[in-house]
């Protein structure tokens, strides 16, 4: 056992240290999430959801943890809401919450300093939310964060290769843009 792994973490925290922020940016994604999608029950799962990512994404970037308490239950939730609202949608939204799941899981147990279990179960939140449209969310939040990791490089060279950058609010921000710009 390395003495990484015997490292124990505090649970994340419900409410980042910027709460005010994250709750004013959250509200304004969910109600553009309404605003695109018209008021219906998905689109009101699919708004409420949309600032969950965002408040979850705050804690990310101020923990680096993704708060399980918070992640896991809107997963059930989103997921009995697909079931209960729309159920020729709900075997695509559960076969590809565990198609990212699985992707991610086998990512992070390749790559556990790089990719942690907490973006597995955030994946799987996407998952069920968005169906396959969980790829191209998770294409644009990849693309995204790699641009913020080329930028870090080019401005402070090899040493920027041993930071630290949180990958939830990048996918999150991917989710957003799918929920935003998708023609469902």
């Amino acid at each position: 056992m390395s003495t990484d792994a015997a490292i124990v973490r505090a649970p994340a925290p419900l409410r980042p240290a910027h709460s005010l922020v994250a709750g004013v940016v959250a509200v304004a994604a969910a109600g553009a999430v309404l605003a695109r999608g018209g008021v219906s029950g998905w689109s009101a799962v699919e708004a409420a959801t949309a600032a969950l990512l965002v408040w979850v994404a705050a804690i990310d970037v101020e923990t680096h943890l993704l708060p399980n308490w918070l992640v896991l239950p809107a997963t059930g939730l989103v997921l009995a809401a697909s079931a209960l609202l729309d159920r020729s949608s709900f075997v695509e939204h559960a076969v590809w919450m565990v198609v990212a799941g699985a992707f991610f899981a086998l990512a992070a147990a390749l790559r556990p300093r790089d990719l942690g279990m907490g973006d597995v179960k955030f994946v799987l939140l996407l998952g069920a939310l968005l169906g396959r449209q969980v790829l191209p969310a998770l294409a644009i939040g990849c693309c995204l964060i790699g641009a913020v990791a080329l930028a870090l490089i080019v401005r402070h060279g090899r040493p920027a290769l041993r930071r630290y950058i949180p990958l939830g609010p990048f996918i999150a921000a991917g989710a957003l843009a799918v929920l935003l710009l998708s023609s469902h």
